[in-house]
């Protein structure tokens, strides 16, 4: 009797099959963080990819017995989490954030932001609700996955959404026609700001690789099938927010917010941009991961650091006496 005949005896249904999965993974020491954050919910999510079920029906379903073809690929699924290391989403090639689901595979990294939190409120209580949203903007848009749900949740904003990566960008474009987003979303391959059109948006989100040089060497496995320059952050973490920080404030309409995910960096953050007075979101992983700026901070800290750089670079002029 072969080892998956056996398998298909002794655990007949999902929640058989998911403890079974759960016991495997916690053996093999698997990281987690691509949208599950434990063994059994990653047991329970290939699980339910496995069955073609959506989650909500699998807690009905968990003791129903499974055909032998369900089993075959549930344990296909597991068998390749364990071996390859690769995350879930990259199996499933599907990854949810919220209420919204996007394809994604190795071009991008995996969707996760506690930005999203954010938006499923509206952005309250910072942009109140006679606060027209009216253009939007996604940096490092990656799968296109926050430019999406920004769309759907402020559906009268035209969204641009741009990223250094073509490859990025093809997976974007088409969670862009899966999202029926055509008309209303635009993607644009650049460095940031350098190709966005000469515009002012009342809403810049991003969620900018961040992760340093010296925390990218010591990375799980599954973190290493993601593409590099989604995390890589520079020494310090902080080569592409300081840019955006720089930078953000000539493309905000004149009440616009800038709105960043910075992990829990945010002593980290606060220490390399002491004159700036970041406000802090409270989200699900604390009030350390998301910050947000307006336009007229933004500002007036440009204007105190060319200030300072210019009278350093004339006190650096000036003869000695």
């Amino acid at each position: 009797m072969s080892r998956t005949t056996v398998i298909e005896v002794l655990y007949r249904t999902p929640r058989e099959l998911i403890a079974q999965a759960t016991q495997r993974f916690k053996v093999a020491k698997l990281s987690y963080g691509h949208g599950t954050l434990n063994a059994s919910d990653e047991a329970a999510w290939l699980m339910m990819h496995a069955m073609q079920c959506p989650f909500e029906d699998l807690e009905s379903l968990l003791d129903e017995p499974l055909k032998a073809v369900v089993i075959r690929r549930a344990l296909a699924l597991f068998d390749r989490r364990i071996e390859e290391r690769r995350p879930a989403a990259y199996l499933t090639q599907e990854a949810w954030l919220g209420a919204y689901r996007f394809y994604v595979d190795e071009r991008v990294i995996v969707p996760r932001s506690y930005l999203a939190e954010l938006l499923a409120q509206k952005l309250r209580p910072w942009v109140k609700p006679r606060q027209q949203i009216r253009s939007i903007l996604d940096l490092c848009t990656g799968s296109g996955c926050l430019a999406i749900v920004a769309a759907h949740t402020f559906p009268k904003a035209q969204v641009s959404a741009s990223d250094l990566s073509p490859a990025a960008l093809k997976v974007a474009q088409r969670n862009v026609r899966e999202h029926q987003l055509n008309t209303k979303l635009n993607l644009y391959l650049s460095d940031l700001f350098n190709k966005i059109p000469n515009q002012q948006f009342d809403l810049i989100l991003t969620n900018p690789p961040y992760v340093r040089e010296a925390v990218m060497r010591r990375l799980p496995h599954e973190y290493q099938h993601e593409p590099s320059m989604s995390l890589h952050g520079g020494a310090d973490g902080f080569d592409l927010v300081r840019r955006i920080l720089i930078e953000a404030a000539s493309y905000l309409s004149p009440q616009g917010w800038l709105m960043m995910e910075v992990g829990h960096q945010r002593n980290q953050l606060e220490r390399a941009f002491p004159k700036l007075p970041f406000i802090w979101a409270q989200t699900s992983g604390g009030d350390d991961c998301v910050l947000l700026l307006q336009r007229a901070t933004l500002i007036a800290y440009e204007q105190q650091a060319h200030w300072s750089k210019t009278s350093k670079s004339q006190r650096q002029l000036r003869p000695a006496p």
